[in-house]
């Protein structure tokens, strides 16, 4: 079944914190947005600041231009997954390399851009998918359906494979993400922009629920 998977993007240590808090209670896995200022022109908190409940599975989206230092230091704490771009500089196996030897996950993200079939010969060691749909470092991205597309050789290659979406998520296009062939739906604005944030996590896995079972 799918997952909603809230998301936390802040450029403070309070604003990380508030964020936090408004989804800890109800969340069960997170995904913890990170940039540095160069491949996102915006910068958020540094990987030495951040936290997560114990209990809640966190993923890390690291929107860096050269990601393998601040996964290293995220590593320490055992997250669940490592996200890096597929644009990224830097050796992407390195990066392989720490995460498996801590049984960490590894996921790519594909800038709208990006073909599938730039990270199809790497997928043996890759877990996890993350189609992006966004504005790079903020809230309130615009989901284009047309990069659904993508899905089908990265599953034609990988069946098992799981997919993330990032980028503009809502009640009124959920179920056509879900219907698409989409695991994790990593949802920012709705849910952390919400007057009730609560309320606006279980109307998304609801439709994700039923969308699931038709």
């Amino acid at each position: 079944m799918a997952v909603v998977c809230p998301a936390i993007l802040a450029d403070s240590l309070d604003q990380y914190h508030q964020e936090m808090e408004r989804v800890a209670h109800f969340a069960q896995r997170i995904q913890i947005d990170l940039t540095d200022g160069m491949f996102a022109a915006s910068t958020t908190v540094k990987p030495e600041q951040v936290w997560w409940p114990v209990g809640i599975m966190a993923d890390f989206h690291l929107m860096y231009k050269n990601p393998l230092p601040a996964a290293q230091i995220i590593l320490e704490h055992r997250p669940h997954m490592i996200i890096v771009h597929a644009e990224a500089e830097g050796n992407f196996m390195e990066v392989v390399g720490y995460c498996k030897s801590l049984e960490v996950k590894v996921g790519v993200a594909l800038l709208p851009a990006t073909a599938p079939r730039v990270i199809i010969p790497a997928l043996e060691i890759i877990d996890h998918v993350l189609i992006f749909s966004g504005d790079l470092g903020n809230y309130g991205g615009r989901t284009n359906l047309d990069l659904l597309a993508k899905i089908g050789p990265l599953k034609t290659a990988k069946p098992n494979l799981e997919i993330g979406w990032d980028g503009g998520i809502n009640d009124q296009n959920i179920s056509q993400l879900v219907g698409g062939g989409v695991d994790v739906l990593n949802v920012g604005g709705f849910i952390q922009k919400s007057e009730d944030p609560l309320h606006a996590f279980e109307s998304l896995q609801r439709i994700a629920d039923e969308t699931g079972t038709t």
